[in-house]
């Protein structure tokens, strides 16, 4: 069963790595806040997708069947979309409407995550036959293609039309070098070779200490971080503590929330709209995460490690509610938690991408992910659950029911909680002066330039440039 987990785990970790990366390059002048909360947002749906589809095709309560569809499904999504998922090199801004398209995402991913809430609280509240069920999937599945249809053909109608004019207006090729530059060309190994002999390779000793030189030496924020640069480096180490700290308070709150809402005495039927509150509110938060940075980012200058302190802050809330255990406060507590946990995912990401690069964006991305099972492991095991136990052990005496029941059962624990991610946003500040100069300036410069350098070499302004004859 471990090595089944292991092997899900990491199929799970290679399609999303696979997928965001390539997205986030394709776009790296577009506001990757909002190109991450888009993906990220599917993927807080993506269990209630499941779910619907599982209804569907085998209308029942069967644990093999639903295995079984794990297994085959989101497989055969991927060999199907394989051909597609690569770096896409952008068109010039002129011809760019990646605003429109981005929206236009979001408002279908609304509707989406709007008719998914609607489905499981009319499914829970009724009795649906296997052709109710198939029917409500057909609507989501049109749902989810609409994007594909309405915004992704049209862009790559534009695109390709796009290529074309310019391929119109590219000038003729240069003419072939004279003989000085012929010359000049024929003499630069020679003098390469002399250059070699007289400083023979490095020893082992000294590319030591060149590597850790350059180790120590990280380049300016926004440039390309090598692995060994960033695993060193202040800012990853600050940025891995606050998403221990924060991600993993809200996963012991996640974790836990059927268990915190059957000490408390809520109904069974309560407690499954709390995982369902949990599920729509993870979604929300992260869209909103992506958007709104990016807006604050563009418009006021607001540095995204600032936004993921705010979102630290706010989850403290969502856990003083479940600590004091107030009357009926359970429900707003899991929305707060789980619109926090979903909004901290696009910060970080987006965050990895524009202080160290993407160069080995994959591999720093997939660093930053590791910081999640740690803080979960540390809260949720070692504090939440040992706390839990302790308390069902007194009420119940060794040997007997494990179940605590009453506010004591995970009130120390999200004290403790609360108090580690207060902590967490602390540490996050440091990142904020860190990188305060840094994101008043325009991240996105370099790449607008680029992409323009490039349009007028190929095409673009070539015909206005020729030099006279």
């Amino acid at each position: 069963m471990c090595a089944y987990v292991c092997a899900g785990a990491n199929s799970q970790s290679f399609a999303g790595t696979g997928a965001l990366i390539t997205c986030v390059k394709s776009f790296p002048g577009s506001g990757r806040g909002v190109v991450l909360g888009l993906l990220k947002g599917y993927v807080g749906l993506s269990g209630a997708i499941l779910t619907q589809l599982y209804l569907a095709i085998y209308g029942g309560d069967d644990s093999k069947s639903i295995l079984l569809l794990i297994a085959w499904l989101p497989a055969a999504v991927s060999v199907v979309f394989l051909p597609v998922v690569r770096v896409k090199p952008p068109p010039p801004p002129p011809r760019r409407n990646d605003d429109g398209a981005f929206f236009c995402f979001l408002y279908i991913s609304v509707a989406l995550a709007s008719y998914i809430l609607v489905m499981i609280v009319v499914q829970k509240q009724s009795s649906f036959s296997h052709a109710a069920y198939a029917a409500s999937a057909t609507a989501l599945l049109i749902l989810l293609i609409l994007p594909l249809l309405s915004v992704v053909v049209r862009q790559e109608y534009y695109y390709c039309y796009w290529l074309k004019k310019r391929e119109l207006q590219q000038e003729p090729p240069p003419e072939p070098p004279t003989s000085t530059s012929t010359w000049v060309t024929a003499e630069k190994p020679t003098a390469e070779v002399a250059q070699v002999a007289e400083h023979p390779p490095p020893t082992s000793s000294s590319c030591l200490g060149s590597c850790l030189k350059h180790m120590l030496n990280p380049p300016a924020h926004g440039e390309d971080y090598s692995i060994p640069q960033a695993l060193v480096s202040v800012d990853m180490l600050v940025l891995f503590l606050a998403t221990i700290c924060g991600v993993g308070g809200t996963l012991t709150a996640i974790d836990n929330i059927g268990q915190i809402g059957q000490s408390l005495g809520y109904p069974a039927q309560s407690i499954n709209t709390l995982v369902s509150l949990v599920s729509v509110w993870n979604y929300a938060g992260r869209v909103t995460a992506g958007f709104a940075s990016e807006a604050l980012l563009a418009r006021y200058g607001v540095p995204r490690p600032l936004a993921l302190t705010l979102v630290l802050l706010l989850s403290c809330a969502g856990h003083l509610l479940i600590a004091l255990a107030v009357p009926r406060s359970l429900y707003a507590a899991s929305i707060i938690v789980g619109f926090c946990f979903g909004a901290q995912w696009p910060l970080i990401y987006a965050i990895i991408s524009e202080v160290f690069g993407l160069r080995y964006y994959a591999t720093l991305y997939n660093l930053g992910a590791a910081a999640s099972p740690v803080g979960a492991y540390v809260l949720n095991v070692c504090v939440a659950g040992r706390l839990y136990d302790a308390e069902a052990a007194r009420q119940r005496g060794d040997g007997e029911s494990r179940t605590c029941m009453g506010v004591r059962c995970f009130r120390e624990s999200f004290l403790i909680v609360t108090a580690v991610t207060v902590g967490g946003a602390l540490v996050s500040l440091v990142l904020v002066w860190r990188t305060w100069s840094f994101y008043k300036g325009d991240i996105y410069a370099k790449f607008r330039d680029a992409v323009a350098v490039q349009d007028s070499s190929d095409g673009g302004c070539a015909v206005e440039q020729r030099p006279q004859e």
